[in-house]
């Protein structure tokens, strides 16, 4: 059954060892599987469907592993948990993957057809979707396989054709001629979020267009002078005094000679330039708008793929920034263009190719968003809300829904979900429906498909069998419980699955919605190809395991916040893991043959053993606490304390005294906290770090097959012990005291010193007396004197804890000649070191020249070189009197 299992645990951690093999037995047990179980209360969340485009980067790590933990916990606490997995076609990013690789074949899509070219998409599916789930499994994503969906099976085409045919019967969807964002690079439509503005360095070009039968000009300017053969009017503003008397005439349109007309719309800004526009309707939103009221022909000069067409005249079949060289030297040698200025614009590019995308008239399918947004509006005012987490993302989703524009949702392309709309061959009859009306034969299907996140918005339902209401699993498990993803996809993702979940489930679509940042480099730079900085998350596993990994990600940031990725982090906490491994491998050790039942924890404990669960107690109120409102950061760095410094630096080392010892009552006591603490400890860790909890709760004494069905720990109130915890603080306080003595006067640990403790009280004195074993073992005195009234030595180090003084007396402590030429020595260095830090400062050039943090680190060391000169003439004082 425990196939996985060792003897013992081996000398060395070792991720690559521990963390083989061991999925595998966790799929085999079917602990991840959502069991339906009507005594457990449900908890759901979906996976954030990955794109079958390529493999998986470190947001992917960063925000499944989020969700690992909470689903590891949640099924700890008793719940019965379904994380649902799967992936999402992803139409233009995997389009353009396939088409590269069958250009790279010297094919293209146009030459096998629409049919073979799906074919080799789903090849490519196929695929990818094998690297990604081997990616989970390297994770230890604990997602109920049995469920896994993709966003173009069956079941959500089903839902998808639903949604449009429901949408389009409500007038919600409707199909019209409007400016787009075209990408002439995939040739395909895009959404106004699709569409990445960077600041570009443009030209401004002044033209002169002559007016006709007069020797008058009207000055406009353009930045794209192509467009220019496509103007069907110019604008003015009607109370203009500068252009009154030629509304209503006629220009003349240079290099096509057709005629256009001045027309007053107030849209025109009279400050703006010479206050005079052209209009080109069906090259420009605003152009179109303005086309519509004055009833304006809309004329497309340019080909989808970004050349120009037959309404170019003689620049067709020219590229659209070729032929603007051309028609600006033309323009030029006419006298028509004026002037060329530069100026540094905003210029739109498209997500997925990063070409230049051009608006572009073109007849396209739309949702009308104002009502959905409405709805969706009016969720977030009752109890039934989305809770962002953190809150202020709340306020970015409504600016973004209250400032809502119409979705395009068609994309011309072949991968996706086809668009369930036919055309009569004849009439211009639309049929919208799930199957071909029944004379297939005189219609045709919309070649399109529909955009990507037109189905991921209906994943949290399509993928619990929605649209038949009665499966079982939507039932149960939807609305889901906690969605986690990117701030980056706020309006692209969850804005669409909460309008569309509220209009056809009429609830929201998880309770809470969980945003995290993005993970930089550690300059704090975007990941990226083109710095190469990214880190691939299968590198870090190869060198540090997958515990390590995960616990750097859940504990490197706090909720909403970028996180900044250093290998030396990832160190640090493979160091976490083998401190661990440790001391858990020490305790096993001093268990042989102790058994589950032999764990008995009534009966007498020492010091160390009230501390440590008291100890334990707290962690797992502060663990449970923060885990629950998802500060991971907050909950890993009480169980690194707790784990780190009281289990392994103190518990561990006081427990030696009793393992060591005689007393085999005091052995079984000891070795029964060690083997509770140990399990509680390990159940705590394992949603953050499951491969090596699993390993050594197995070595453990336990009852049950895994640890990921174990329960979650409870706070057993019996174990407060509020005096335990004081007493503790005070001993370890004292402890610590003495090595830092020690170590200031270069006192090693193993030569034996003389230690006075002067106790504030009676009760603190007998205190001090019952844990004396433990001062005789951490402090090694040579003479241990505990008493409320201590005549203290002359020259002596002290120092002064809660309820305490401490003296030892130098002379055991040092040879005092060698001391203070050490101590010479020691301020002759820092002499020197001041002098050299002081000329530079005082150095004007210096100061003046040097970068800022140059000089401010001068500084520092100016303030650190003193206050070591400071400590050392002060040691120096005492010995000398």
């Amino acid at each position: 059954m425990k196939e996985h299992d060792h003897a013992a645990l081996p000398p060395k951690y070792d991720p690559q060892t521990v963390e083989k093999g061991r999925y595998k037995f966790w799929l085999e047990g079917k602990y991840f599987e959502a069991t339906g179980d009507p005594d457990k209360e449900p908890f759901s969340i979906v996976i954030p469907p990955p794109n079958v485009t390529g493999r998986l980067h470190l947001g992917h790590a960063w925000d499944t592993t989020m969700q690992d933990t909470i689903s590891r916990m949640k099924r700890m606490q008793g719940y019965d948990v379904l994380w649902l997995p799967g992936m999402d076609h992803a139409g233009i990013a995997t389009q353009a993957k396939v088409e590269a690789k069958l250009k790279e074949q010297g094919s293209s899509r146009y030459e096998l057809g629409r049919e073979k070219f799906l074919e080799k998409a789903w090849e490519w599916k196929g695929e990818y979707a094998d690297f990604i789930r081997a990616q989970w499994e390297k994770m230890g994503l604990g997602v109920d396989y049995s469920r896994e969906r993709f966003t173009l099976d069956e079941g959500l085409s089903e839902a998808v054709k639903e949604v449009f045919i429901k949408l389009y019967e409500k007038g919600l969807i409707y199909r019209g001629e409007y400016i787009i964002n075209w990408d002439p690079a995939t040739r395909t439509a895009l959404s106004d979020i699709e569409v990445i503005y960077e600041e570009v360095e443009g030209k401004f070009y002044h033209m002169r267009y002559p007016l006709k039968d007069s020797e008058e000009t009207i000055e406009i300017a353009t930045t794209r002078p192509e467009t220019m053969l496509g103007d069907t009017a110019v604008a003015v503003h009607p109370k203009d005094e500068r252009y009154q008397h030629l509304i209503g005439k006629t220009v003349v349109l240079p290099i096509t000679g057709r005629e256009i007309e001045i027309v007053a719309d107030e849209y025109v800004d009279m400050e703006l330039g010479s206050g005079a526009v052209k209009i080109t309707p069906a090259h420009d939103p605003n152009d179109f708008e303005i086309g519509n009221r004055h009833n304006l022909q809309r004329i497309l000069v340019m080909n989808e793929d970004g050349s120009m067409n037959e309404n170019a005249g003689k620049y067709q079949g020219m590229d659209r920034f070729e032929c603007r060289k051309q028609i600006v030297e033309d323009l030029q040698e006419q006298g028509v263009l004026f002037q060329i200025e530069k100026r540094v614009h905003q210029v739109g590019h498209s997500e997925r190719s990063g070409a230049v995308v051009e608006p572009y008239l073109s007849t396209q399918w739309f949702v009308n968003m104002q009502p959905l947004a409405d709805a969706a509006i009016d969720l977030q005012d009752g109890n039934e809300k989305v809770n962002f987490v953190p809150e202020r993302f709340e306020r970015t989703y409504l600016h973004w829904m209250e400032n809502i524009r119409d979705w395009c949702i068609s994309r011309q392309l072949w991968w996706g979900h086809r668009i369930p709309a036919w055309y009569h061959k004849e009439t211009n009859e639309i049929y919208v429906g799930k199957d071909a009306p029944e004379d297939a034969e005189n219609w045709e299907q919309d070649e399109d498909v529909l955009d990507t996140w037109f189905s991921s918005a209906l994943w949290p339902f399509s993928t619990m069998g929605w649209p038949d209401e009665e499966s079982d699993d939507f039932k149960r498990y939807f609305p889901t419980d906690v969605l986690v993803t990117g701030y980056d996809i706020i309006f692209f993702w969850v804005a669409r699955m909460i309008f569309q979940s509220k209009q056809f489930t009429g609830k929201r679509p998880f309770k809470d919605v969980l945003i995290h940042g993005l993970i930089r480099d550690a300059e704090g730079r975007k990941m990226s190809k083109s710095l190469g900085n990214g880190v691939d998350p299968m590198d870090v596993i190869e060198k540090y395991g997958a515990d390590s990994l995960r616990y750097f990600l859940l504990t490197g940031s706090t909720p909403g916040q970028d996180l900044r990725f250093h290998w030396e982090k990832v160190e640090a906490t493979w160091n976490f893991a083998n401190k661990i491994w440790n001391a858990s491998r020490f305790s096993l050790m001093n268990m042989e043959g102790f058994t589950y039942e032999d764990i008995d924890l009534p009966g007498e404990k020492s010091l160390a053993d009230k501390w440590i669960l008291t100890r334990l107690n707290e962690t797992i109120e502060q663990v449970t606490r923060n885990t629950d409102k998802y500060e991971f950061g907050e909950a890993g760095r009480h169980l690194y304390n707790f784990i780190w410094d009281e289990l392994c630096d103190w518990y561990i080392e006081m427990a030696k005294l009793p393992l060591y010892g005689e007393d085999e009552q005091k052995k079984t006591m000891t070795r029964s906290v060690l083997a509770y603490v140990l399990d509680q400890t390990m159940r705590m860790l394992h949603p953050f770090m499951p491969f090596i909890t699993e390993e050594i709760w197995q070595q453990l004494p336990h009852k049950g097959d895994s640890i990921t069905v174990a329960s979650w720990p409870e706070i057993r109130h019996e174990f407060d012990d509020k005096e335990a915890s004081k007493e503790m603080g005070r001993l370890v306080s004292i402890i610590k005291s003495v090595r830092n003595i020690r170590a200031e006067v270069d006192t090693p640990m193993s030569r034996q010193v003389e230690l006075l403790i002067q106790a504030e009280n009676a009760d603190i004195a007998a205190e001090l007396e019952n844990n004396r074993e433990y001062l005789e073992r951490f402090c090694n005195p040579s003479e241990l004197k505990i008493a409320e009234k201590i005549d203290a030595p002359e020259k002596a180090m002290s120092s002064v804890v809660t309820g305490a003084e401490l003296f030892l007396p130098l002379e055991g402590l040092i040879d005092f000649d060698k001391e203070i030429q050490r101590l010479e020595k020691e301020l002759d260095k820092w002499n020197k070191e001041v002098e050299r830090v002081q000329k530079k400062l005082s150095n004007e050039g210096f100061v003046k020249k040097a970068p800022k943090a140059v000089v401010d680190e001068e500084k520092q060391k100016e303030k650190d070189y003193l206050e070591k000169q400071a400590k050392v003439k002060a040691r120096l004082e005492e010995l000398k009197n």
